[in-house]
């Protein structure tokens, strides 16, 4: 992470910044409109902790934080996240005014704003969100907006075919040119800080595979199977049966090519299949990060259909992205970035609600195992090879805004797991019914 020291000097001297200095100024004398936006911004910024750098677009500079007392020679405290952003337009800062959050994020999508740590700053608001959420005064018509924006992308059999076409039928070439060679979406589980992100998604593939423990002839039903990351690791390792099921025709395409490429096509049905549309019952039920996209309407549906599809005594093993407890009321009301630009009808549970419908559903919980750093890590993989393929992205016709969306979107959920505001865990369930 890259950090910037804004010490001064005085007769060669260093000068001991106090916790009283919130900011200092450099550069340029600002436009008067510059002038009226950081004084809206000044009275939240001087009081968090870290530092925020601002270069607006006269080229003023503006320094806001709350540091520990510094001395001549005392370095910057390790855990006050330092970050400079450089706004190419003040339209960016009308956005979070108006549109907080996901205003902000649309400004960094049309090119008014850059930083050279946008994860960085991701988590700098988070550590600082208290201080920051009277920022952004959202207008009465931007939450009907988003209500109506969550009622469009509603996760019916129709709207889920829909959502799903709308992230992942985005195409194969797209998503293999920074996905690792297993082409699995999902976090991956380190065993060491130097495991390449292959190795890291098959550990995932095995630890998931050690909780389900499938027998020999088992019939393994996957519940959103992705690219086939799973049904290759499970076929390769045992002499079990499975039938996964997406709803993305591109992801359909390339697992049955991936799993004749291997000899084992006659192991396994990849369909083109809702969940709600499961008759069958199987040994056991494997659902990574699939859950996320049901939406919360459907969550009882999802766990009925849990239920019905698994014998008595079967075990399943869900991997599910979740969120804080205390976040959940008010991510519930309002269409986020992820949900309006990446993931059209998601919904991330709260672990407490989550563990409450297993319950309800007739599940015991026999295990369960977090892992939300480990996503971290995941995401900066991705990002550092999604960074590499400009020129790739360019000849699928894939353009700067586009790049900046993915850019964007990797470092927002790279803070968020960083942070722990969101986090990732392994659940392994056993149906109760006899």
């Amino acid at each position: 992470m890259k950090t910037c020291n804004y010490k001064t000097a005085t007769s060669g001297q260093a000068q001991v910044k106090s916790v009283a200095q919130q900011h200092h100024y450099r550069s340029s004398k600002p436009s008067w409109l510059e002038q009226q936006l950081l004084k809206r911004l000044e009275g939240p910024l001087s009081k968090t902790r870290g530092r925020l750098h601002l270069t607006m677009p006269s080229g003023y500079q503006q320094s806001f934080g709350h540091l520990t007392p510094l001395t001549a020679t005392e370095s910057e405290p390790n855990d006050a996240i330092q970050v400079s952003v450089t706004l190419n337009s003040l339209r960016c800062l009308l956005r979070l005014v108006s549109g907080g959050i996901t205003g902000w994020s649309e400004g960094y999508i049309a090119g008014e704003w850059d930083s050279s740590d946008v994860t960085g700053l991701v988590r700098w608001a988070l550590q600082n969100e208290a201080t920051l959420e009277g920022l952004s005064k959202a207008s009465f018509i931007k939450q009907l907006f988003d209500n109506i924006h969550h009622w469009r992308n509603n996760n019916s059999p129709s709207g889920s075919r829909r959502n799903i076409a709308a992230h992942y039928d985005l195409g194969n070439d797209f998503y293999r040119l920074w996905l690792d060679p297993t082409m699995s979406y999902s976090a991956a589980l380190f065993e060491s800080e130097s495991q390449p992100l292959e190795a890291a998604q098959r550990a995932k593939y095995q630890r998931i595979l050690s909780l389900l423990k499938p027998a020999e002839t088992d019939h393994i039903l996957e519940i959103g199977c992705g690219w086939g990351g799973f049904a290759s690791e499970l076929l390769e390792n045992h002499n079990a049966r499975l039938h996964g099921i997406t709803l993305s025709k591109e992801q359909r395409q390339w697992s049955r090519q991936q799993l004749t490429a291997k000899g084992l096509d006659e192991q396994a049905d990849i369909s083109l299949t809702d969940y709600r549309d499961l008759l069958k019952q199987y040994d056991g039920v494997v659902s990574i990060e699939m859950f996320e996209a049901v939406g919360e309407q459907y969550w009882d549906t999802y766990f009925s259909t849990l239920k019905n599809s698994l014998k008595p005594g079967g075990v399943a093993v869900l991997q599910v992205i979740s969120i804080e407890e205390q976040r959940f009321d008010s991510y519930r009301k309002q269409a986020d970035f992820i949900q309006r630009y990446i993931f059209p009808g998601g919904m991330l549970p709260s672990i407490e609600r989550l563990e409450q419908k297993f319950a309800e559903h007739g599940f015991s919980l026999q295990h369960k195992q977090l892992f939300g750093k480990d996503y971290a890590r995941t995401l900066r993989h991705w990002r550092a090879s999604f960074e590499q393929q400009t020129d790739a992205l360019e000849k699928l016709g894939y353009d700067e805004q586009f790049r900046r969306l993915w850019h964007y979107y990797l470092c927002y959920c790279e803070g968020g797991f960083e942070e722990g505001s969101i986090d990732v865990g392994l659940y392994q369930l056993v149906n109760n019914n006899s």
